[in-house]
């Protein structure tokens, strides 16, 4: 028979068992470190309301603090026949210790139980997000400062438009990134709430003291309403989903500019032979393909919100099982994006730029708009000078001015890069990563 924490003596159908299960021992090994946190917090509380004796207390921790570094050394398993991390953490007690392991459960639930695993799973992969978009954002503006002054065409509708530069390109991506650290941002403190004493959705007539398991997790506050704490499942990791998918947005859009810009028909960007493969038939082949790759990861990752929407957003308020599957999209995403962050940001520093682009005469008429606006300045009407200029281009008589003076704002010559810097900081700042690792740290402590 399985070990499960409903078991109530009733034999299980395997065929059934299997199924009900399906990849819950695979994925909740992810979830472990987290349950552990978890269950160390809901018990410091159980003995604060005396569910709990000290004695008992002190036992369970120190027990709970060893199972932590198995999980830390790769040593944790949740065995054949046994549910899920949280019925294999309460086995290794109760092993170990006996009758006080089956007391961690009480005033607890399974439902709001892996409710907390998960926010304190996101919340802990959420910091490596932000730390990895800080890298890739620094490393955008270096180059964008680098090659500030290295222009390059400007395309609307893919034919070429204005003058542009590598400035205003690695800057347009870092400054995407703000607004993609403010949906992080946003995420986090969905995130950052505590369901634990939600129970199965509908509280606990045990006397739990929530707010103090809210500050040993060191959350920013509660879920109060334990209905909606349990309703929270599956709305949390959409919303955290849309803030990965508006990451990855912005690295597949920019791994889409370096696929085009280093084919020989633009030579804007080349890569080196570290970053490319080859061709089984064509020996003069460098592909991108990295880039490939990254784009297509990042293409999927940005479904992964309407995914988790179709699995939720027809059940009623209270818990169902379909919210497992939940999991097994949610947690991979994160490893996913991690990757693709990071290789970008590698092959993002070492991106060989064309600095003679605009050399060739195929991207005069780049310059046909600095020719308007330099008439315009000089007193022709805006319309007279438009049409002038546009007889002249007719007529195979434009000569471009390739001299750019772009002073405002955001331009070729102002490129706010400091400004984009500070607001990136800013936001930043504003995530309570140090509260976060000080209670987890309190909590491990002998």
């Amino acid at each position: 028979m399985a070990n499960t924490l409903w078991d109530k003596g009733a034999s299980v159908n395997q065929a059934i068992e299997k199924f009900t299960v399906g990849k819950d021992r695979e994925i909740d090994l992810f979830l472990a470190k987290a349950d552990i946190l978890g269950s160390m917090a809901h018990i410091t509380m159980l003995a604060s309301v005396e569910l709990l004796s000290k004695e008992e207390l002190h036992t369970l921790l120190d027990e709970l603090r060893v199972i932590y570094k198995d999980v830390e050394s790769g040593h944790f398993t949740i065995e054949e026949g046994v549910e899920d991390v949280h019925s294999q953490v309460e086995l290794i007690l109760t092993r170990k210790i006996g009758e006080a392991g089956k007391k961690i459960h009480s005033g607890r639930s399974r439902n709001d139980q892996v409710l907390l695993d998960l926010k304190l799973y996101t919340r802990n992969r959420l910091m490596e997000l932000v730390e990895a978009v800080e890298k890739l954002f620094a490393t955008l503006i270096a180059q964008s400062e680098k090659y500030k002054n290295s222009l390059l065409p400007g395309y609307t509708h893919l034919q070429i438009a204005m003058p542009s530069s590598f400035g205003l390109w690695f800057g347009a991506y870092a400054e995407s990134l703000t607004d993609d650290m403010q949906l992080l941002l946003a995420a986090w403190k969905i995130c950052n709430r505590n369901p634990l004493g939600s129970a199965a959705g509908y509280g606990s007539s045990f006397p739990l003291n929530r707010q103090m398991t809210t500050d040993l997790l060191g959350f920013d506050g509660l879920n109060h309403n334990v209905v909606y704490a349990q309703m929270g499942r599956g709305k949390m990791e959409r919303s955290v989903a849309y803030a990965l998918a508006s990451v990855a947005g912005t690295i597949a859009k920019l791994a889409y500019d370096a696929c085009l810009y280093s084919s020989q028909n633009f030579n804007f960007i080349s890569l080196d032979s570290k970053y490319t493969t080859g061709s089984s038939i064509m020996p003069h082949k460098k592909n991108p393909d990295v880039f490939e790759l990254t784009r297509a990861k990042c293409n999927k990752i940005q479904a992964l919100p309407n995914d988790i929407l179709l699995i939720t957003n027809n059940l009623p308020s209270g818990y169902f099982r379909d919210m497992q599957l939940i999991k097994e999209l949610f947690i991979p995403a994160f490893d996913e994006l991690l990757a693709c962050i990071e290789i970008t940001t590698m092959m993002m520093q070492e991106i060989t730029v064309n600095e003679k682009i605009i050399d060739d005469s195929k991207y005069d008429l780049i310059f046909s708009v600095e020719e308007v606006n330099r008439l315009t300045l000089a007193g022709v009407p805006f319309r007279d000078a438009y049409k002038q200029v546009g007889k002249a281009i007719e007529n195979g008589d434009f000569s471009p001015n390739k001299n750019i003076k772009h002073t405002h704002e955001g331009s070729i010559g102002n490129l706010c890069n400091k400004e984009i810097s500070v607001l990136m900081k800013s936001i930043v700042n504003c995530f309570p990563f140090d509260k976060i690792q000080q209670a987890e740290a309190n909590l491990l402590k002998a």
